[in-house]
């Protein structure tokens, strides 16, 4: 998704998820995969929507202050 721009070891990402689904942002369902074996899914739960909705403004927020401070005196870049 990201272009291994951001990669996340596999230690950090299944206890995030549960984290998240403790918290009521996700839900999982154990489903069959394309590989034949049964996998857990996870989506949003509305809350996790609204949660994500905020952190995306958020971190909105703080790259277009970023933006600022590295613009130099005078508009171009």
């Amino acid at each position: 998704i990201s272009r291994d721009v951001v990669q996340v070891p596999q230690g950090s990402l299944y206890p995030a998820l549960h984290r998240l689904e403790n918290r009521g942002l996700l839900t999982a369902d154990w489903k069959m995969s394309d590989t034949g074996r049964e996998s857990k899914f996870y989506r949003l739960t509305p809350k996790g929507r609204k949660q994500l909705k905020k952190e995306a403004a958020s971190w909105l927020r703080l790259t277009e202050a970023i933006e600022l401070i590295l613009k130099p005196a005078g508009g171009s870049r």
